[in-house]
């Protein structure tokens, strides 16, 4: 399973991800615990660059 987070009230969810990915405008506390840090962040289509680098 892979999930995109990007607050605080995301890093349990990250944590019990196979694949954790954080958005670039995450706190470091959340970029930290993730799998994958995007350059993107979620208003500048980060999911969109988490979908193309692992589902293509």
């Amino acid at each position: 399973m892979v999930c995109c987070g990007d607050s605080y009230n995301d890093i349990a969810m990250l944590q019990y991800a196979g694949l954790g990915a954080a958005m670039a405008n995450a706190p470091d506390k959340v970029k930290f615990i993730a799998d994958y840090v995007t350059e993107r962040d979620n208003d500048h289509a980060g999911v969109t660059e988490v979908i193309e680098r692992f589902f293509r």
